[in-house]
């Protein structure tokens, strides 16, 4: 897989359902350990809550997930909350739901309800994007070429991490991996040969949808 969707950073939604409150945070988690210090992290902030309901998917292949109802009726909260993950094509993502009881009984279908509803409306709320897989080259040009090379940067969909200035010019940029070959050739076009390229890295990088 070369791209996924996910959250980006962390988000919180409130909303009152039968003067029951209903509390929702989101956070991106590259692994379930993230994603468990994640839950624990929001249990311990509401440990006076009735309920503390989450689910996760923690890998891209959506194989590795959990979800708990945590003392809510079976089925009516983990469940509802990953089925939206599912829904949106969400990976890498962890989603609780803290409720305090207001007094009023939403049934077995009002659970499901106002468990997946306010996941929905958090993650309308949340910064989505496309994860991509990139590649980190280190572009090394002389002093006379730089201009040149700062200008393609500029006007191309790339991210200069850093540019660094010794006998000549290191920039150091993250491009989308499954054009990273075709971006290094038309650089080099541009400097008439005259580029050094070598690949630092490759890993998965937000970008906007």
């Amino acid at each position: 897989m070369d791209k996924y969707l996910s959250v980006c950073g962390r988000r919180a939604t409130e909303k009152i359902i039968e003067k029951s409150r209903f509390i929702t945070h989101s956070e991106h988690v590259e692994n379930e350990e993230q994603a468990k210090a994640f839950i624990a992290e929001i249990s311990r902030k509401y440990s006076d809550a009735t309920h503390n309901c989450y689910a996760y998917i923690a890998d891209e292949g959506a194989s590795l997930l959990r979800f708990s109802d945590d003392g809510e009726p079976q089925g009516t909260a983990g469940m509802p909350i990953l089925e939206v993950l599912k829904n949106r094509k969400l990976v890498y993502t962890a989603v609780v739901v803290t409720r305090y009881f207001g007094g009023i009984k939403l049934g077995a279908g009002g659970l499901v309800r106002a468990y997946s509803g306010c996941t929905a409306e958090n993650l309308n709320a949340a910064d989505v994007r496309s994860f991509e897989l990139c590649a980190e080259m280190r572009y090394s040009v002389d002093y006379a070429s730089a201009q040149t090379a700062a200008r393609y940067f500029k006007n191309s969909d790339c991210n200069v991490i850093s540019c660094d200035y010794s006998d000549g010019v290191i920039y150091t940029v993250a491009v989308k991996a499954e054009g990273e070959a075709a971006f290094t050739a038309k650089l080099n076009d541009l400097l008439n040969g005259r580029l050094n390229s070598q690949k630092v890295n490759t890993y998965f990088a937000p970008f906007s949808l």
